[in-house]
């Protein structure tokens, strides 16, 4: 029952955040912006289809053991909570946590709660993991072909210092238990840190196993770690692609290397300002400033970020329809199953 209403909250959600972005943007500026990137527009859709195919390869990974029997899912599964969960993830308050629990509920029927909250988790630290990655293996073309300028210098820095202060974070509470390890520190909170530490308290047994199961990944599985890492990294290169395609709508002689120097500074940003809906002002701005640190007119990446978001609410679109025909397939196997043992009966 819970489950049910998680997703029709979801779902609610995210009509009414799709609907109020179409009004802010509004029709007309939409229609103008899609006809201003032209037949260019069905490449940069593609390109997001490549990259969610390959995000969901990197969950398929994380999720299938082969001890385990249930944790075989269809691909198809595993595709659709991938595109619906990043879709939630856009249309809440605070990036990358609304899809989580959305994933959780709909894997702990198949594979019960520890196995889909370390599942869940893992994905979640590899998505990190190779967010970072990407930002320092960025951080080299920048101080090569970005022109050498106070604004750059201090974009470099917070690349490897965010990315310095991450990975030495995992590493610490890795061994020690990320959820049992977070949970601890919050309960030290003034205000909500005795109700945690309540729940802490009563779930430890199911925290400990998720635990297990997040340390079981690199010590047991770790060609799967690499693996679902691969793919997430190469998912962050192709998503450039969408960039180098709208620069190509506007006629500019914008390179590939140079659109992942745009991407990975316009997400260094948005990252910093994380608790915006849809980031909403913040992709702009700093896809402006990133357009704009490698020679061109700050206009160009204020269109470039209309026009991303302008996908993203095809995606989005995409991905709570998803949610609506998985749960009518849902419902026809279990009627289709229910049939089978009273046919046997």
């Amino acid at each position: 029952m819970a489950s049910k209403l998680y997703k029709i909250i979801f779902f609610i959600l995210g009509i009414g955040t799709l609907a109020y972005m179409v009004y802010a943007l509004g029709i007309n500026e939409i229609w103008t912006n899609i006809q201003k990137t032209g037949w260019w527009f069905g490449p940069v859709l593609i390109s997001w289809l490549v990259i969610y195919l390959m995000n969901a390869f990197a969950f398929r990974d994380i999720i299938y053991e082969k001890d385990k029997p249930e944790t075989k899912l269809p691909f198809g599964k595993v595709f659709q909570l991938t595109v619906t969960g990043y879709a939630i993830n856009y249309i809440t308050p605070f990036v990358a946590l609304g899809g989580e629990p959305y994933r959780i509920l709909e894997l702990k029927s198949y594979m019960g709660s520890s196995k889909a909250g370390s599942s869940v988790l893992l994905y979640t630290m590899m998505h990190i993991l190779s967010h970072l990655i990407f930002w320092v293996a960025s951080v080299g073309l920048i101080l090569w072909f970005v022109p050498t300028s106070h604004i750059v210098i201090t974009a470099c820095v917070l690349i490897i210092a965010m990315a310095s202060i991450l990975v030495w974070w995992f590493s610490k509470v890795y061994k020690k238990g990320i959820t049992t390890t977070t949970l601890h520190t919050l309960s030290k909170l003034p205000l909500f840190g005795k109700k945690i530490a309540n729940f802490a308290n009563k779930h430890s047994k199911s925290l400990h196993d998720i635990d297990h199961q997040v340390r079981s990944l690199y010590e047991n599985r770790r060609s799967k770690f690499y693996s679902s890492l691969l793919w997430e990294f190469l998912a962050r290169v192709v998503g450039c692609a969408e960039i180098f395609f709208i620069a190509r709508a506007l006629d500019l002689p914008m390179t590939y290397l140079e659109s992942l120097i745009v991407s990975s500074g316009s997400s260094l940003f948005a990252n910093l300002i994380f608790f915006f809906p849809m980031q909403l002002g913040t992709r702009e701005g700093g896809m402006a400033m990133a357009v704009a640190s490698i020679g061109y007119e700050a206009s160009i990446g204020v269109f470039i970020g209309i026009a991303t978001r302008i996908r993203e609410l095809v995606w989005i679109a995409i991905g709570l329809l998803l949610m609506v025909f998985s749960k009518r397939n849902k419902k026809n196997r279990e009627k289709q199953n229910s049939n089978q043992e009273t046919s046997l009966l």
